[in-house]
């Protein structure tokens, strides 16, 4: 069942869960130096879902300037994938960004190889690549909500 907490509402068990399930996938198997936890999850809505007592999947939701809201971190657990929990997280986090943060327009920074996805979902790339964290991104936006 999907859940939606802030960041004072996480049990510290489950901020342990989010930051090896993220550490694992953004800094590990895609060998990027990021500081992977900084001072948005203190701010963020935190949207993840559990299976048969893991965590599944996962993403943050927050403010990134007035008028505009954004979203990342956004991860699907290794032995979860291929079962359609992307899909489900990404509308989680537009219903969370309708439930928290309505009228915003939407900013991402996305990684190249799911621009594509992201498109599906209705969002449109601004600009050209760029390197962040030592991989390719495109900033893409999304009317507000």
């Amino acid at each position: 069942m999907w859940q939606r907490e802030t960041f004072d509402e996480l049990t510290t068990k489950k901020l342990f869960e989010i930051y090896k399930l993220r550490s694992a996938v953004f800094i590990v198997d895609q060998k990027r130096i990021v500081n992977d936890v900084d001072d948005n999850d203190l701010k963020a809505v935190h949207v993840y879902d559990e299976l048969n007592g893991q965590l599944a999947a996962y993403a943050r939701v927050f403010l990134k300037a007035p008028g505009v809201v954004t979203f990342g971190r956004v991860v699907t657990a290794p032995a979860f994938r291929g079962q359609g929990l992307g899909n489900e997280l990404l509308q989680e986090i537009m219903e969370a960004i309708k439930d928290y943060f309505p009228g915003n327009e939407i900013e991402i920074d996305a990684q190249v190889p799911v621009e594509g996805y992201y498109r599906k979902f209705g969002f449109t790339t601004v600009g050209e690549p760029y390197n962040h964290a030592g991989s390719p991104h495109i900033k893409m936006v999304h009317p507000a909500l």
